[in-house]
């Protein structure tokens, strides 16, 4: 059976999400930003906290750790790179390694760039993808510690995965996203109907995530940063891919 995914939103746009087993009881929370409401979520579902997986260390993705621990005893999964930046740390994990909620088998990838030691957890079996803040649905974290070439090598690691995987990540960053991606890329009809999309999905009350991922190779211009398309967009054709995808992010951190 596969896993069952709650989404609710932290702080004022983290998304929060419980990964729970049904046939274990086992449930997980991905990244703790807000310990208040993973135990509303939790109280709501009827679920047991027992596992903590991290992606990264920023303290929006952290500060819930402790609290949640104290109440539940919880293990807690984290980047090795990171370990020293992420307290309360019981397993350390790098890319290649598989974590374990209940019966199902997540599979840790690399995606540095955000933060050195940033990891992404895929679930292949239930054809879930939890991305922290590695990517975005249209967009992709800002390249806090990391250099292009890695950055770009990672989310070509995510991109690898099946159309069909649903990527949650750590924001709701959509329609910002959107609004940049069409700057640069406005005649992409993917990327034109996925941002209608999301603002639909929002004016109704939904959130724009799980985003699939599918969509996001189609519509993503990080995703895209090896089309001739976003090269000519960049006024780089013909460059190396991470040099587009370098300043693809550079142009977003410089967007209004």
């Amino acid at each position: 059976m596969s896993l069952l995914i709650d989404v609710f939103i932290c702080r004022k746009d983290n998304y929060g999400y419980l990964a729970h087993d049904p046939e274990t009881g086992r449930t997980a929370a991905i990244d703790a930003p807000d310990a208040g409401a993973i135990e509303a979520a939790l109280e709501k579902r009827g679920w047991t906290l027992t596992d903590i997986l991290v992606t990264h260390h920023h303290a929006d993705h952290t500060e819930g750790i402790a609290p949640l621990v104290a109440a539940h005893k919880a293990k807690v999964t984290g980047p090795r790179a990171e370990a020293e930046k992420i307290a309360g740390l019981d397993t350390l994990v790098a890319a290649g390694d598989t974590v374990s909620i209940g019966n199902a088998r997540l599979k840790v990838i690399a995606t540095p760039g955000h933060t050195l030691g940033h990891i992404a957890y895929h679930d292949a079996e239930g054809g879930n993808l939890f991305t922290g803040d590695a990517l975005f649905s249209l967009g992709c974290g800002r390249m806090f510690e990391g250099t292009p070439g890695p950055m770009w090598a990672g989310l070509e690691a995510l991109r690898d995965l099946p159309d069909e995987t649903l990527v949650y990540c750590g924001h709701e960053y959509t329609l910002a996203n959107a609004r940049f991606a069409l700057s640069v890329d406005p005649d992409n009809a993917a990327l034109v109907a996925r941002a209608t999309e999301a603002q639909t999905q929002l004016a109704e009350g939904h959130f724009t995530i799980p985003a699939r991922l599918g969509t996001e190779k189609q519509a993503n211009p990080f995703l895209r940063a090896d089309t001739a398309e976003m090269a000519r967009a960049m006024h780089l054709d013909g460059s190396d891919p991470a040099a587009v995808f370098a300043a693809i992010r550079k142009a977003k951190d410089n967007f209004a």
